[in-house]
């Protein structure tokens, strides 16, 4: 019987950090049976402290773990045989790595031609920067995202949180699928790749769609918008900020009369778009000192309640005591291998068919090598001597 989209599918997954292993756990999340294959002293992101332990614990919930040690030949044949019985590989390791293993996307595809193997790289594979290690930051810099990040006057700035990387992710997640899907209807695998630097640079559609067409490059400009205004700026309140977006003629006479200002739509500097753009500052010194009187909440109360754009701007315990947030249920709570609870995100998604995400949360190192083992028929008293040779890592 399956219960899930993805029940009966088995991918192996050799990701570290965010990028691949935020892909297979949308698998995970759609009923994937995702074994992550580490090395014996564990993925990168287990070594750098309390923030690569939240990549751990947040990407990798449900998976199964085994580590070996790929450079052994008794390992990499171990590898082998996993893939041979999955549907999808999944990797990011530094370039060159799995070919060199004799587990690249080409050896593996023409072994196994139904496979879907997916590479996550930093600048794709076919320029001349295919070999560099890639990073979110990296991305953003290369990308232009940085350089339309932050103060007009500023320098430029990174995104508060690795979002080419999470991004990556997702996109890969979605051709992976579109390729799982081809391959039901013609029985053929698939190569994918998706780079960091691609999908930075997808996450600016509308920035470059407008200067392809005007040639007129972008600029830093802090928050608010180039070609509207008030759009996108920051309304300081008597306990917090929120953010306002009412450009059109009708939400900005809207959002005077709600303030009590009623004249300043008739106002000559802000009788139009054009000329609120042009008299930007002026325009915020007014509605700033409008604001200035009111609490967060009653701003928000008087704008969303009368359809203006606007969103308070929470810190993250204030994220967490919002309605909205709690009523998706996306913070579920999930058991660690130490039979203590967590916290963990769930997928920003709801499928009717999935009511409930599965709360098993990441793995140990190697906490399923020996169950996996036992998988590809190897007797106990091999694992040992494999575990003994520092070939394996079992808990």
């Amino acid at each position: 019987m399956i219960d899930k989209p993805l029940d009966g599918v088995r991918v192996v997954d050799f990701g570290q950090f965010i990028a691949a292993p935020a892909a297979t756990q949308v698998l995970v999340d759609l009923g994937a049976d995702v074994i992550k294959i580490e090395p014996v002293h564990g993925e990168s992101a287990r070594g750098i402290g309390p923030h690569g332990e939240a990549m751990v614990q947040n990407y990798n919930r449900g998976k199964r773990a085994i580590a070996l040690d790929l450079k052994d030949p008794r390992g990499q044949e171990i590898a082998r045989q996993l893939i041979a019985d999955a549907d999808i590989v999944v990797q990011n390791l530094r370039p060159g790595v799995m070919d060199s293993l004799g587990l690249g996307a080409a050896a593996m595809r023409t072994a196994h031609p139904r496979l879907v193997y997916a590479t996550v790289s930093g600048f794709g594979l076919h320029g001349p920067s295919r070999n560099r290690a890639g990073l979110d930051i990296a991305a953003q810099a290369e990308s232009g995202l940085m350089w339309v990040t932050g103060e007009r006057d500023g320098e430029p700035q990174k995104v508060g949180a690795q979002i080419v990387d999470a991004a990556t992710g997702y996109v890969c997640a979605q051709a992976i699928l579109a390729a799982y899907i081809r391959r039901l209807r013609t029985g053929e695998g698939d190569t994918v790749e998706v780079s960091l630097l691609e999908v930075a640079l997808h996450l600016q559609t509308p920035n470059w769609g407008a200067y392809l067409v005007t040639g007129v490059e972008p600029k830093r400009m802090g928050n608010g918008q180039p070609t509207v205004a008030p759009a996108a700026d920051i309304m300081p309140t008597r306990d917090g900020n929120v953010v306002v977006s009412a450009y059109s003629e009708v939400h900005f006479s809207r959002l005077c009369r709600l303030l009590g200002r009623p004249e300043l739509a008739e106002d000559p500097r802000f009788a139009d778009n054009a000329s609120r753009v042009r008299n930007k500052p002026a325009l915020l010194v007014e509605l700033h000192s409008a604001f200035a009187t009111m609490t967060s909440d009653e701003a928000m109360s008087m704008l969303t309640g009368n359809g203006v754009v606007a969103g308070r701007i929470n810190t993250y315990p204030e994220v967490l005591r919002s309605p909205d947030v709690e009523a998706a249920g996306l913070f579920i709570e999930v058991s660690r291998p130490d039979g203590m609870p967590a916290t963990a995100l769930g997928a920003p998604w709801h499928l009717e068919s999935i009511p409930k995400l599965p709360t098993v949360g990441a793995p140990d190192l190697g906490q399923h090598t020996a169950e996996l083992l036992n998988e590809l028929g190897y007797p106990g008293e091999a694992i040992d001597a494999l575990a003994a040779d520092g070939v394996v890592v079992q808990r």
